[in-house]
């Protein structure tokens, strides 16, 4: 298949270069063009001046950008990705934004006799790397079935939730499961280090149980050790975080525990850490509650 990718991040530059991998044949975009030749260089395929160069021909467009300013930008517009793309062909978005801007990009699209698909992934950079994505979607269920099998080339678990925005509001859940655990994984490691317990050795037990969660298998050696230069920035999530609290308003629901693991984000902002990996809120832990001493 003749294949568009937007946005070669930390996510869209493996995800990419698995689809070239697999023997399609792949044109990429970046705003940055150094990046874009970059990875010709790792993986072949070609470079395009813009979104729409990149999607001329093609009958599968993916982006992967940073917000709905960024979608519109390489969707919409002279120079945009419905302007080049085929008659029929299917746009991607796995960039985590707004569901009512995947509604409007949807009903957009099949006025031009294209689909829009909104399918932000969750896995992290690691999960693009090894092609172990899960990636939730929304749209039609035609061009859904025409796309599923090349995006399960990067994606472990793949799965239709709905019409267009169901993607982008499943990726609100998984956010607000995320940011819970996180605050509560930091709050029980801190209550391990001044309880004066083996932080590692409690994590290797009660991972064991029911306490488990995938943050904490993979999170709690580098919280432990103050290492926050990797993984899903602290920026990001807030960005996340402030979708799903304005879709809860709308909704009329209260979500307590987000608005607060929303303020300890903003307050690891406040420290320098934006780009910090999520589970920095360990180091917020840290910070507000110093070590104990005796008196």
């Amino acid at each position: 298949m003749k294949i568009a990718f937007i946005g070669l991040g930390v996510m869209g530059f493996p995800m990419a270069g698995h689809l070239q991998a697999e023997g399609h044949d792949v044109t990429v975009f970046n705003r940055s063009p150094d990046k874009a030749a970059r990875w010709v260089e790792c993986f072949g395929g070609q470079a395009a001046a813009s979104p729409r160069e990149a999607a001329a021909g093609a009958s599968l467009a993916c982006l992967c950008v940073g917000n709905d300013d960024d979608v519109r930008s390489v969707v919409l517009g002279e120079e945009g990705i419905f302007r080049g793309l085929a008659s029929g062909g299917v746009v991607v978005d796995h960039t985590t934004a707004s569901a009512h801007l995947a509604r409007d990009l949807a009903a957009r699209a099949e006025e031009l006799d294209l689909d829009f698909l909104d399918a932000p992934v969750s896995g992290g950079q690691a999960g693009a790397e090894n092609g172990a994505l899960t990636i939730m979607v929304g749209g039609d269920e035609v061009a859904f079935n025409s796309v599923s099998d090349v995006l399960a080339v990067y994606g472990r678990c793949v799965r239709l939730l709905g019409p267009p925005g169901s993607g982008q509001l499943a990726k609100m859940v998984n956010q607000v499961c995320i940011a819970g655990i996180l605050q509560g994984l930091a709050e029980g490691l801190r209550f391990s280090e001044l309880a004066g317990l083996d932080s590692a050795a409690v994590v290797e037990v009660i991972s064991q149980g029911a306490a488990q969660s995938w943050q904490m298998v993979n999170r709690y050696e580098t919280m432990l050790a103050g290492h926050y230069d990797h993984g899903f920035a602290v920026d990001w999530m807030r960005k996340d975080l402030g979708m799903v609290l304005e879709e809860a308003g709308a909704l009329g629901l209260e979500l307590p525990v987000t608005r607060l693991v929303d303020s300890c984000y903003a307050e690891v902002q406040a420290m320098g850490g934006g780009r910090w990996d999520t589970s920095s809120l360990f180091a917020r832990m840290q910070a507000v509650s110093p070590d104990s001493q005796e008196t």
